[in-house]
């Protein structure tokens, strides 16, 4: 919707985990060595916590997709609230193995078949395990057994579990102390920093434009800051909004008013601020009034409807519906 405006060739602030915009922080370089040494080394057992958006899953894909594909063959769980069977049915599937039986002695006498075949063809098997906090401890058990899959030397499956936070807590169990013995590292991270939020974001833009900078003013990130808490997927997410509210300003620049808004409309702000109420039950702002100053009386239900709405100011998409005349 703004990129010709803003002269990019893609979104910049997408909510896929898209590597091409992978940003590297000492904390992410640190976890980028560590899995990609316990995957090439063939360490086991590998975790990888972190809050929610915290760019866990676009540095898994990163690590998967640098790998000489030559060398890795990977199965990617992403959804783990399955059964102890239909793990392992997903496990398979995802390797590529085909006709999987129904008896369980037989998956897991193929899937060893599989592995080794593996290791005589120079390749690591990996498995990854997202929202590995969700794992129920049976599931866990599941998991760590799939761990004795060995060779005299070496490891045949690499096992990672990705998760948030919580994941470190489950971990910790008492009742999971084998499965942690078998952890031979443990990551994680953490939020954006300030100064790294102003970095992350200027980093997509030139990605997505080619640009040096980008349009967020330094009173612009210092509140993206604040509100996303230097979660990535958050600060995506405001950015995107911002955007929007930008272009349909026609606003060279994303000011700070920008992010308030935009953080507003999805709900990170504590509240609301006072509508500025110039006739009682009717906020406006000047924003609309600039944009209808001498609006003729039919027109003005329609906007007023539309600020109700709203909310104090009306979002983009309602200032667009009443443009085009779908308000």
């Amino acid at each position: 919707m703004y990129e010709t405006f803003y002269g990019l060739t893609r979104k910049p602030f997408n909510m896929t985990p898209d590597p091409a915009f992978l940003f590297l922080t000492d904390q992410h370089r640190e976890a980028l060595a560590g899995l990609t040494y316990a995957i090439l080394h063939r360490k086991g057992f590998l975790a990888l916590s972190g809050i929610a958006g915290s760019g866990k899953t676009t540095l898994l894909t990163w690590v998967l997709q640098k790998l000489p594909v030559a060398e890795i063959q990977s199965s990617v769980i992403l959804n783990p609230t399955l059964t102890r069977d239909e793990f392992l049915e997903m496990a398979m599937l995802d390797f590529g193995i085909p006709d999987i039986p129904a008896s369980k002695a037989q998956r897991l006498w193929m899937l060893q078949k599989f592995l080794l075949q593996g290791q005589r063809d120079g390749k690591i098997s990996v498995l990854v395990v997202d929202e590995a906090h969700k794992l129920s401890p049976e599931l866990l058990e599941e998991i760590r057994l799939l761990g004795n899959f060995e060779s005299a030397d070496q490891k045949l499956l690499q096992v990672i579990l990705t998760g948030q936070s919580e994941l470190d807590d489950v971990l910790n169990r008492p009742d999971l102390w084998q499965l942690k013995q078998r952890i031979s590292l443990r990551l994680s991270l953490h939020p954006l920093a300030e100064n790294e939020v102003e970095r992350y974001v200027q980093h997509r833009w030139s990605i997505a434009s080619g640009k040096d900078t980008s349009p967020f003013s330094a009173d612009a990130i210092t509140r993206l800051a604040k509100w996303s808490k230097g979660i990535p997927r958050l600060v995506n997410s405001i950015c995107d909004n911002a955007l929007t509210l930008a272009f349909a300003d026609v606003a060279p620049s994303v000011g700070a008013g920008h992010i308030d808004e935009a953080a507003r409309d999805l709900h990170l702000t504590p509240e609301k601020p006072e509508a500025q109420a110039s006739t009682p039950g009717i906020p406006t702002t000047p924003r609309m009034s600039a944009a209808i100053p001498d609006a003729p009386p039919e027109v003005r239900p329609i906007r007023l409807r539309t600020v109700e709405r709203y909310g104090a100011k009306p979002s983009f998409f309602g200032r667009w519906a009443s443009k085009v005349g779908l308000a």
